[in-house]
């Protein structure tokens, strides 16, 4: 096993890559490239990073000039034969051959495209513009990077030995977290900690532990080289990335309104079994089933991200009877700012009621909350978002208005043609 501590006190080195693979990333987005290449090659669309933890200022902790070395690595980066063996030949969710020629062919000659970086008020403006498909796969490295240069900033003066007692305790904190999820045998925990991760070292270390301390309760990793690496299964389904751009590349009204529905006819196209996946926060929960086609009531289950997780859940157990299928087959899985608790106290509320899934991410991967003065590593929220296409604004409003985004005429248009009425506001913490 790596001795993180002697490898972090050795960050010293001029540049230490941070992201050293192009599946350095998460499942989920090779997943939903492959569809985009098919379905919208030529989409022209615009990500951002978005600091909505305004009172951190990034870009007066982390060196610009550091940055931009991080960045410009990952673009001279290539798939390598090994991982390209990999995702043509393993299988995944049951199915080989899950990524089409074609796709493999493209991403074997891909480089990512370049960004734009500039320092406003103590944050980086950080964007990428181009084909989707090639800018989309930009958001995971992005975030990783970010969140890594952080923790090296606040870790760089600490000594040898002081490390070495931080990470004792992050590991003795993650140990008793995952005790604790042990009690309840029938519990499916998967690592979705990729993007707000401490460090790729601490998310593989993490990886390892959860895999020796839950046993068959751990059901794999978003990440796809440590999966690789690790032998473990790739996890992750498809994002609200998906539904936004659809949505913003709609001629009118209607079309917005359909929007939501025809990505998942699209997806369907190419996948089944537990792929079959529904992310109905995008635009609100409850408009989405409201007005689903009946042949989505068929899919495998829902993946709840934003709200409250409970209300989402009776929200999806009603449509569910109301279309005639039984709430007992279906899969939730949960992926909204979990912990330890969190987790058990859902799995509690909801046992028999539904199949469970818990995608752990920040908390899992992130959490030194209190092991350094000033908590300056306590985890923040950070995301890269699309938020344009073909020249047209995206929109998220999410079951928690703290989420939404989007200019305030558009997010007032989505609302009406989605019938979002008043929201609880939760607040956002990772």
């Amino acid at each position: 096993m790596v001795d993180i501590a002697t490898r972090v006190y050795n960050h010293k080195w001029k540049i230490d890559p941070i992201v050293r693979s192009l599946i350095d990333t998460d499942f989920y987005k090779l997943l939903m490239c492959q569809s985009v290449l098919r379905n919208k090659p030529d989409a022209q669309v615009t990500f951002s990073l978005i600091n909505r933890t305004n009172s951190l200022h990034i870009a007066n902790i982390i060196d610009e000039g550091e940055l931009r070395e991080q960045l410009d690595h990952v673009r001279s980066l290539g798939l390598s034969r090994g991982e390209s063996t990999w995702l043509r030949g393993n299988t995944f969710y049951g199915k080989r051959q899950m990524f089409r020629p074609d796709f493999m062919e493209w991403f074997e000659n891909l480089r990512l495209p370049a960004y734009h970086l500039e320092r406003v008020d103590g944050q980086y403006e950080l964007t990428f513009e181009g084909t989707w498909p090639e800018v989309m796969l930009w958001e995971i490295p992005a975030l990783s990077i970010i969140m890594e240069l952080r923790s090296r900033a606040v870790l760089k003066d600490m000594g040898k030995f002081e490390l070495q007692v931080l990470y004792a305790r992050a590991m003795t904190k993650l140990w008793e977290k995952i005790e604790r999820l042990r009690a309840e045998p029938e519990l499916r925990v998967a690592d979705f900690g990729t993007r707000r991760r401490h460090s790729y070292m601490w998310q593989d270390w993490c990886v390892q532990a959860m895999r020796e301390g839950l046993g068959e309760s751990f059901t794999g990793t978003s990440n796809c080289l440590i999966a690789m690496r690790r032998e473990v299964e790739a996890i992750g389904t498809n994002a609200h990335e998906l539904p936004m751009v659809y949505s913003a590349l709609a001629q009118n009204d209607t079309d917005l309104a359909q929007a939501p529905y025809q990505v998942l006819k699209d997806w369907q196209d190419e996948h089944d079994g537990n792929l079959l996946i529904i992310l109905p926060d995008t635009f609100g929960t409850q408009g989405f089933v409201d007005n689903a086609p009946n042949w989505l009531s068929d899919w495998t289950g829902i993946r709840v991200d934003s709200g409250d997780p409970a209300v989402a859940t009776e929200t999806a157990i009603n449509w569910w009877k109301s279309r005639g299928q039984d709430p007992s087959e279906k899969l939730i899985i949960f992926s909204d700012a979990l912990d330890d608790m969190k987790i058990m106290k859902l799995f509690k509320q909801f046992n028999g009621r539904v199949r469970m899934g818990f995608g752990w991410g920040t908390m899992l991967t992130n959490d030194f909350r209190g092991l350094v003065p000033g908590d300056a590593l306590a985890p923040f929220s950070l995301v890269c978002k699309a938020v344009a296409a073909n020249g047209n604004a995206t929109v998220k409003l999410s079951d928690n208005p703290l989420k939404a985004m989007g200019p305030q005429d558009q997010i007032d248009r989505y609302k009406r043609v989605f019938s979002v009425g008043d929201q609880d506001e939760i607040e956002v913490v990772v």
